[in-house]
């Protein structure tokens, strides 16, 4: 059976993702543009546009639409934007974040994932704004700060290390918690830095809630796995006999 997958596309933007509350008519646009199924394994392509999560290999996968939609969506991605990418898995998100913004950096661990993704994105015509870098996230050194980040992983704590990377005014998405149930947030920089106390973003905080002036916003519950290295600390406990 042939799949419509341009029709296929529309119905997701109008049946999944519009209806979770994505409005913002450069990221439907983008879903609509952006040819998803090209992003999944051959497998799984005619799922490419399901409610589901995707298995992309190497125990990752790709975000349901409806996500992707509001991660997007809380970036609130300008087209002058230098955006990073904290996991780079597929390429599909990547390859969204470049048709946003103005210049993109992607980080991703597993060489195998990043090579392929590259090899996606240039196949389509989407790596003209991209650089990929094969490193781990709590390794790399730089200078830039960036108007926008995106963490395709769940986190335990948000790391300190990726607020730091936060122009003035920037914003960052990412899931954090313990599986089932994770909080996904945008972490909202203030144009001006203000210390209040010390406290460290890491800690328990409210929609609402500025901490060391960042505003952590609250947008909704999901379930999704850990970036390498930000799972939740095993603790040990003795049995009494």
């Amino acid at each position: 059976m042939t799949i419509n997958y341009a029709q296929a596309r529309e119905t997701m933007v109008e049946q999944q993702v519009r209806p979770w509350d994505v409005l913002d008519a450069r990221v439907l646009a983008t879903l609509r543009d952006v040819p998803r199924h090209a992003f999944v394994l051959e497998e799984y392509r005619a799922l490419a546009y399901a409610d589901l999560a995707l298995p992309i290999g190497h125990g990752q996968t790709m975000m349901k639409p409806v996500v992707e939609g509001r991660m997007l969506q809380a970036l609130d991605v300008a087209p002058g934007d230098e955006v990073l990418e904290i996991g780079s898995g597929s390429g599909f998100i990547t390859a969204c974040l470049a048709r946003l913004a103005r210049d993109v950096v992607s980080l991703e661990l597993n060489p195998e994932l990043a090579t392929s993704a590259h090899e996606r994105l240039a196949k389509h015509g989407y790596d003209g704004n991209i650089r990929i870098e094969i490193v781990d996230a709590f390794a790399w050194e730089t200078d830039r700060r960036f108007d926008a980040i995106c963490v395709t992983a769940a986190v335990d704590t948000i790391p300190s290390r990726f607020t730091d990377w936060l122009r003035p005014g920037g914003r960052l998405f990412v899931i954090r918690g313990q599986s089932p149930v994770m909080e996904a947030v945008c972490v909202r920089s203030p144009r001006e830095r203000v210390d209040v106390n010390g406290t460290d973003v890491s800690g328990t905080n409210v929609s609402g809630t500025h901490v060391n002036g960042l505003r952590i916003e609250s947008l909704f519950e999901t379930d999704v796995p850990y970036l390498a290295g930000a799972a939740p600390v095993a603790h040990f406990q003795f049995s009494q006999f």
